[in-house]
């Protein structure tokens, strides 16, 4: 796809605790590589990937392939940039909340991040997939599966468990984000209540459509 040659814009936020991975995990999705020299986000920062995406009908059949703009960006962790990062809430359409598997401090404080979700992002139930990573230092893990896909039923949402230094369902993550957000996109007959960052044919498509009753899933 050439600059401006995609039907869709959406842009995704990475966020967690410091050094829980989100580079790391965000160059393995760009990149297909892994550094682990990366030092600290400071502020914000983002990636960006082109790719297609297969739009699945009701019957779960194959129609029209999409083409998609991702912008990836990447969060600091610390506190003193919270302020900072919380302003990007509102505009990303999906996020990935990631904690770091050998960190159970990482893993308590993803209620935070949940709460700080909630209170500033485009709706009180954006769409979110819960990421665990780091999962290649298994003699390291401190957040066992099963206390962490309990967390996330709750929530009501996916769970992976990845691995940045090997790329193990990084991209599997990312997709069911991506999932997540054309469902809601599909649902949504007012345009207000998705960020203004979708563009590229999002628009005009909600516009075409013909208002029913049924509500967005915000």
């Amino acid at each position: 796809m050439t600059d401006g040659d995609y039907d869709y814009l959406i842009k995704l936020l990475a966020l967690g605790d410091s050094g829980v991975g989100k580079t790391t995990f965000l160059y393995r999705y760009t990149d297909n590589k892994f550094n682990p020299k990366f030092i600290t986000t400071v502020g914000i920062d983002f990636r960006e990937k082109r790719l297609v995406y297969p739009v699945r009908g009701s019957n779960n059949t194959t129609g029209k392939n999409i083409k998609v703009h991702l912008q990836l960006w990447d969060t600091a962790g610390q506190e003193r940039f919270r302020s900072l990062t919380t302003a990007f809430f509102r505009d990303a359409m999906g996020f990935l909340l990631i904690f770091d598997l050998t960190s159970q401090q990482s893993f308590l404080n993803v209620r935070n991040w949940m709460s700080q979700l909630q209170a500033n992002a485009y709706c009180e139930n954006p769409d979110i997939v819960l990421i665990g990573n780091k999962a290649d230092l298994g003699d390291q893990r401190e957040v066992q599966e099963k206390e962490a896909r309990e967390l996330a039923d709750k929530y009501g949402i996916p769970y992976f468990e990845t691995s940045a230094a090997t790329g193990s369902e990084i991209d599997s993550s990312v997709v069911a984000l991506l999932d997540l957000i054309m469902k809601r996109m599909d649902q949504c007959v007012d345009k207000s209540q998705i960020p203004d960052s979708v563009n590229g044919g999002a628009s005009k498509k909600l516009e075409d459509e013909t208002p029913d009753e049924n509500k967005c899933a915000c």
